[in-house]
C-alpha cells in the first residue's frame, strides 16, 4: 500500500496524541506508532519529527531525558507535559472544526 505524506499542520498533534497514549517514548517509537495506528497509511520522515520534537520541547509540550532502549543503544525519550496536554485537545478541537468544514464544502460539491 502506498504511504502518504502526513497534512500539513498535523504532525505537532499526531505526536501529542501518541505520546498521550503510550507515555513515553523515544523518537523511532512516535514514528513507528504513527505507522502503525494509520495502518502503515503515514510516514514520519526523521527531517520532519525531530525538529517537530525540538519546537515542542521549546514550547514547552514535552519534556524529554536521555535513556537507553531496549537494544541497549541511547536515545531521547519524550513526555506529554500538562501544556502538551491543553494543546492537544486544542488541537484536536480545530482539526475537527476544519475537517468538518471541508466536509461540508465536499458533500454540497
Amino acid at each position: 500500500m502506498a504511504r502518504d505524506e502526513i497534512p500539513p499542520g498535523t504532525l505537532h498533534m499526531l505526536i501529542l496524541r501518541v505520546l498521550a497514549r503510550n507515555g513515553e517514548l523515544h523518537g523511532f517509537e512516535i514514528a513507528k506508532s504513527i505507522e502503525q495506528l494509520s495502518e502503515e497509511v503515514l510516514q514520519v520522515e526523521e527531517g520532519s519529527l525531530y525538529p517537530a520534537l525540538q519546537r515542542m520541547l521549546v514550547k514547552g509540550w514535552v519534556t524529554a531525558a536521555w535513556g537507553t532502549t531496549a537494544e541497549n543503544r541511547r536515545a531521547r525519550y519524550y513526555r506529554l507535559t500538562a501544556a502538551g496536554r491543553r494543546q492537544l485537545e486544542e488541537e484536536i478541537s480545530q482539526f475537527e472544526r476544519v475537517i468538518g468544514a471541508i466536509h461540508r464544502v465536499i458533500q454540497t460539491a
